[in-house]
């Protein structure tokens, strides 16, 4: 059972479930009312494929992760270090081998049922960024930040992006459905979740200096410094704060009481709240906090997909 447990913890079931939350929601929160009047491009079962090939996927992905960061993660985070001693090493690669195959494998066949092609080669590519992100681009500057934030949009983009290809495709068959809305939606939705991503990566950059720094890492911080660190993040945390405070006062025509009044409560104050909070850490705990309240936000952000539930 510690063995089950250690392996559930190796993959990030909370972020898996992320994940797999910001899929079910994208697909019947906001998907489901654009197809209210029309069959939609993703069945029940072929949406539950896709589902699994990301969650697959991203598990792959944090597995090789730890794979090859034992070293770092002994400084680091040493009480969260799984592979190699819950885990043997040969063990996690077979994971990762088996998670990869299946979650692009699944894909190429997604693509054929759903006549979306383009999802195996896709997803096939996430696989490959993933593997070198873990290997090479995590220990760069900037760089690894980049990939992990888009390949955190793309959970939430290739349901999209797929959906629009499609409409765009059969709009005989699909007549009626605005592809500019589907696309709309996922536009704001992914680019959330990059830039709260990049913002989420910056502060656990800070937060890992220790480790990065002894393993010769040239993350943000260690080429750049903490207050320039600081200065990037809180520019991002102005931009969405601003941006989702632009998106409400043009939802003001709709009256989407209840969606604007969760905006300002749970997304742009926690967002103001997290900038205060930025200026004053100074220690590796105060950034731990500052990465847990940076997923909450995370979290906001995928539940108000339910208003477009209750208002489309």
């Amino acid at each position: 059972m510690k063995q089950v447990a250690a392996f559930f913890k190796l993959v990030r079931w909370q972020n898996l479930v992320f994940i797999a939350l910001s899929q079910v929601l994208f697909q019947y929160c906001i998907l489901a009312p654009v197809f209210k009047h029309t069959t939609p491009v993703f069945s029940i079962v072929t949406f539950l494929l896709l589902l699994f090939t990301s969650v697959s996927i991203a598990a792959a992905g944090y597995i090789i992760n730890d794979y090859f960061d034992i070293n770092i993660d002994q400084i680091n985070k040493p009480q969260k270090l799984y592979i190699g001693k819950m885990i043997s090493r040969r063990w996690a690669i077979f994971w990762h081998s088996l998670l990869s195959f299946l979650g692009v494998v699944v894909s190429f066949y997604l693509g054929i049922k759903t006549q979306v092609f383009w999802i195996g080669f896709a997803n096939l590519f996430c696989t490959f960024l993933l593997f070198v992100y873990s290997t090479t681009f995590k220990r760069k500057f900037l760089s690894g930040n980049i990939i992990i934030s888009a390949l955190t949009a793309w959970s939430v983009a290739v349901l999209g992006f797929a959906t629009f290809y499609a409409v765009l495709k059969s709009r005989q068959v699909y007549a009626g459905v605005s592809a500019s809305e589907i696309l709309s939606y996922t536009i704001i939705y992914a680019s959330f979740a990059f830039i709260i991503s990049l913002v989420r990566e910056a502060i656990k950059d800070i937060e890992d200096m220790e480790g990065d720094l002894k393993y010769g890492c040239r993350t943000m911080p260690i080429v750049v410094g903490l207050n320039a660190t600081k200065t990037y993040i809180a520019v991002w945390l102005v931009v969405l704060a601003g941006a989702i405070a632009i998106l409400q006062i043009y939802t003001f025509k709709f009256k989407w009481w209840l969606a604007i009044l969760y905006s300002i409560l749970m997304l742009i104050l926690p967002l103001v709240n997290l900038l205060l909070q930025l200026l004053i850490a100074k220690n590796k705990e105060d950034f731990h906090k500052l990465s847990n309240l940076a997923k909450l936000l995370m979290l906001s952000g995928i539940l108000s997909m339910i208003f477009f539930k209750l208002y489309l």
